[in-house]
């Protein structure tokens, strides 16, 4: 395939800023492929890091972000038989060091030598560069093959429900009979939905404050939508399954008053997932935990090669994709799409930017 010698890419120069360069294009070694993107999905992550650099993020000006991305194969790696040219594929974010005890139990998202590249970690769009371009390298063990019947544009999403279905994995997995609740109804949550459905959960809350958002939960699958600018959520929960709480709660919104509410969202010996998170300190009545043996779990990433569940599910049709997108930008507009993203102009969920 003619694959040029420069690309075009967006480099992260100083907090939140972003700037179109043409650098050289990156070549497989020899367990990588290179992949043509065809679309990046901005993450509430993205966000983050490009304003505050998380732990092992390259310096300003050398460093592409984005992590939930797809493309087609176009070159590969001298010892790569896995995959051919022109292959549709879907990736992961991290690939870990794969020598470390969390990375062979299969979490290389909380890999032990995180950042470390001497020992081979490396986690594209966090510690290594990323989708925001119009190639990336990506080694073998984080790329996945994409059935005829989900879009390269929904593919982008892979990552995204593979982070929702490692929490489901990581807390017991079996959610079949379960009342869950679902705080949040952005992308994680509006995922989370839709896996705690495809895993057989009895009735599904979402809960909110954006009545638009709250509505496509409904598409979703949720059987209850509570408004919590209107509705006491904790009563609306209790009510409804019979004064006990929820057997799980996942909390994907972010906010500061998300983990305490979660908590007291819970039947005694529940479960509480932590997807989003804060990123400052916050209390949380933990002698109500205590006292109630609510267990709390945390994940980050992507781990046990969960997105080649994600695509299972989508390929079956029991988690969709499409429904989150809401927005595509030309890399070109990247300032614009991350604005719109921001901003949630026009309802945005999932904002894509295709090179």
């Amino acid at each position: 395939m003619n694959i040029p010698e420069k690309m075009k890419a967006a480099v992260l120069m100083a907090p939140g800023t972003l700037e179109i360069k043409e650098i050289i294009t990156p070549q497989p070694g020899p367990a990588d492929v290179l992949i043509k993107v065809n679309s990046c999905a901005i993450c509430g992550s993205d966000v983050s890091l490009m304003a505050r650099p998380w732990p092992g993020q390259p310096p300003f000006g050398s460093f592409i972000p984005g992590h939930e991305y797809s493309g087609v194969v176009v070159a590969l790696g001298e010892t790569v038989d896995e995959f051919r040219l022109g292959d549709r594929v879907a990736v992961e974010a991290h690939y870990g060091c794969g020598r470390c005890l969390n990375c062979r139990r299969g979490d290389y998202t909380s890999c032990l030598n995180y950042g470390d590249l001497s020992k081979g970690h490396r986690a594209n769009g966090f510690t290594t560069n990323g989708g925001y371009a119009e190639y990336v390298v990506n080694h073998i063990n984080t790329v996945y093959l994409v059935p005829d019947n989900i879009s390269l544009e929904e593919a982008s999403l892979v990552t995204n429900a593979g982070c929702v279905l490692y929490g489901f994995e990581s807390l017991g997995g079996l959610v079949a009979g379960d009342s869950v609740v679902v705080m949040g109804p952005g992308p994680l949550g509006l995922m989370s939905v839709q896996v705690a459905n495809a895993l057989g959960a009895d009735q599904v809350f979402l809960l909110g404050t954006r009545p638009e958002r709250l509505k496509i939960g409904l598409e979703a699958g949720a059987d209850h939508l509570v408004n919590v600018r209107e509705t006491d959520p904790i009563a609306f929960v209790k009510d409804r399954t019979k004064g006990k709480g929820a057997d799980l709660v996942i909390e994907t919104s972010g906010s500061e008053e998300g983990p305490d509410l979660a908590l007291h969202l819970c039947k005694r010996m529940g479960k509480v997932l932590l997807i989003g998170f804060p990123h400052r300190p916050v209390p949380a009545d933990f002698g109500f935990m205590g006292l109630n043996n609510i267990h709390l779990y945390s994940v980050r990433g992507e781990g046990r090669a969960n997105c080649r569940r994600a695509i299972s599910l989508m390929k079956q049709g029991k988690i969709r994709a499409r429904p989150l997108i809401t927005h595509s930008f030309s890399l070109s507009e990247i300032t614009e799409g991350f604005r719109v993203f921001n901003e949630r102009e026009g309802g945005a969920i999932k904002v894509l930017i295709m090179p």
